[in-house]
C-alpha cells in the first residue's frame, strides 16, 4: 500500500509520485502519514519535507501552507514556496538570511507588520538552511563510503 503524494506551490508541482510515507512540520508539530491514515487537514510550517519511497528518503523544504490528507490515500501539500533539496543553495540562503535579519532590525520598533513578515521570512530561510546542509552531509558521507 503507498500515498499518493502531490506538493504544490503557486509556481508550480514540486514533486508528484507514489510515496510509501510523507513527514512535515505543521503547527501542531511534526506529523508522519503512513497508507491508511484517516483524512487531515494541517497548517505546515516552515520546515523540512521528507518524502520516503522505496526505502530511499528524499529531502525538501516547504514554507507555510497547508497539508490535506484525504481518503484513498492522496496527501496534497499547498504551499507558498517549495524546493527540492538539491536545489537549494547555500551562498544564496545565507544572503537571504541575513537580509531578514537587517529587515527585522529596521522594522523592529516601527512596523510590527512588517517585522512579523521578516521573522516569517528568516524562520523559512533557516529551514532552507536544515535542508541545505541535511544533503550536503548525506552526499559527503556518500561519497566517504564510494572513496573506500
Amino acid at each position: 500500500m503507498s500515498l499518493k503524494l502531490k506538493i504544490v506551490t503557486p509556481e508550480r508541482i514540486v514533486f508528484e509520485d507514489t510515496v510509501d510515507s510523507v513527514t512535515a512540520m505543521t503547527q501542531m508539530g511534526e506529523i508522519t502519514v503512513l497508507p491508511g491514515h484517516i483524512p487531515l487537514v494541517a497548517n505546515l510550517q516552515a520546515g523540512e519535507l521528507r518524502v520516503r519511497a522505496n526505502g530511499a528518503e528524499q529531502f525538501l523544504v516547504a514554507s507555510t501552507g497547508f497539508l490535506e490528507v484525504r481518503s484513498g490515500n492522496e496527501v496534497v501539500v499547498l504551499a507558498d514556496t517549495a524546493e527540492r533539496a538539491e536545489e537549494l543553495a547555500l551562498e544564496q540562503i545565507e544572503q537571504a538570511k541575513r537580509r531578514a535579519r537587517e529587515l527585522m532590525n529596521q522594522k523592529r520598533a516601527v512596523d510590527e507588520v512588517a517585522f512579523a513578515d521578516a521573522a516569517a521570512l528568516l524562520e523559512r530561510e533557516l529551514a532552507r538552511e536544515r535542508v541545505a546542509m541535511r544533503r550536503k552531509t548525506y552526499r559527503d558521507v556518500g561519497k566517504a563510503k564510494q572513496d573506500r
